[in-house]
């Protein structure tokens, strides 16, 4: 899955460069996988070595989980989209795949390569459990486990419920045929929808006993089994519903460029100036949330808020802008004519909330992020 909200997330470390992270949220399924585990190994097992395997298991389910959030991550990377980094929670793990592919083609292999890496992971931890045998019961038990999650992964995440992997293949095959991605991504989302709805339809009897679940399917699923599917019929409704809002909030930038939105109103301080200035008599005063930084109209750098806060508090008076900005050579900027939705995604892209306009080596203007949700917030509720 692609997307979440990771603030309440801790940093782990890197593979292949992307930054690997934990949701808090994480923990709670963790402890519950385990002690589920825990309770379905052997009893005839010693209570160590139960729990070992437990505790062992649920580390490589997870670390099957980010090997499918990986393989996501590095088929974007080959197309050129940026990937911001990896991070598990309690639904398993989400891609934060800085934007959305710019081909059917792309869309459609970066989505269905996870599965595959699921049903090779199945594959790999099935052929441990026939070479195990009876000889190494724990082993052989422990690996036939992760080859069923992993198979049952794969077949889960190919449903085509959007935003499932499944559910992005549907949208790129019909964005293929269609030749229009927003129409292909209004048909997924609402099949995605329907998915969604059938889950907690499905959880909701299960967990209320209704025998018709179990005639139909022959499961019985029970109280605590229904819940945990109607809760992730929940939350791919609230994905599907979120994709949706932010598809036409930025629709609402269709047509502009970035000098229709640019501010041209550019205040330029010298970068002698102290941090603590900048502060009292422009970020409070003029309600100004960034400064170009540069003398006789030649920029140096931009300063900004992120600037700021990363200068500690009793520093600001000592500490000059120069040293606090961003230096020219390292910010990103766009051309008048780029589309203001382009703007957008490149500052996603660069993790800025403003993007300099350069016309000929000259800054004529500064798209902000205020400035463009402004725009789509007041076009969105003119209709």
């Amino acid at each position: 899955m692609r997307e979440a909200d990771t603030t309440s997330s801790f940093y782990i470390g890197r593979v292949f460069g992307i930054p690997l992270g934990v949701n808090y949220s994480w923990f709670i399924i963790f402890a519950l996988v385990t002690v589920s585990l825990a309770s379905q190994f052997p009893m005839l097992w010693t209570p160590e070595i139960r729990w070992t395997a437990a505790l062992v298991t649920s580390l490589l389910f997870f670390c099957s989980v980010l090997g499918h959030e990986l393989a996501h991550s590095v088929v974007a990377l080959s197309f050129g989209i940026p990937v911001k980094g990896i991070t598990l929670f309690v639904f398993g793990g989400v891609s934060q795949i800085a934007r959305e592919a710019t081909k059917p083609r792309a869309e459609a292999l970066i989505a269905v390569v996870g599965p595959l890496m699921s049903l090779a992971l199945a594959g790999l931890f099935y052929g441990i459990q026939a070479l195990a045998g009876p000889r190494e019961e724990t082993l052989a038990v422990m690996t036939g486990w992760l080859a069923a999650i992993n198979l049952n992964l794969a077949v889960f995440n190919l449903i085509p419920g959007f935003p499932l992997d499944g559910g992005r293949v549907l949208r790129a095959l019909l964005w293929w045929v269609r030749g229009d991605y927003r129409a292909a991504t209004r048909i997924a989302v609402i099949v995605g929808r329907g998915v969604a709805w059938t889950f907690i339809l499905v959880g909701a009897l299960s967990a209320l006993g209704t025998p018709v679940i179990a005639e139909l399917t022959g499961l019985r699923i029970g109280f605590l089994g229904g819940l945990w599917i109607a809760f992730i019929g929940w939350f791919l409704d609230s994905a599907a519903t979120s994709t949706h809002n932010q598809m036409a909030f930025r629709e609402s930038l269709a047509g502009y460029t970035a000098r229709d939105v640019m501010t041209r109103d550019l205040p330029m301080i010298s970068r002698y100036t102290s941090l603590q200035r900048v502060v009292d008599e422009n970020l409070l005063l003029q309600d100004q949330r960034f400064l170009l930084i540069g003398s006789n109209g030649i920029l140096d750098g931009i300063v900004t808020l992120r600037n700021i806060r990363a200068v500690p508090k009793e520093r600001w008076s000592i500490t000059i802008a120069g040293d606090a900005m961003t230096p020219l050579h390292r910010m990103k900027y766009v051309s008048p004519q780029a589309e203001a939705l382009s703007v957008l995604e490149s500052m996603d892209e660069a993790d800025v909330n403003q993007m300099p306009v350069v016309d000929r080596d000259i800054v004529v203007g500064m798209v902000s992020r205020d400035r463009l949700l402004h725009i789509i917030r007041l076009r969105t509720e003119l209709k």
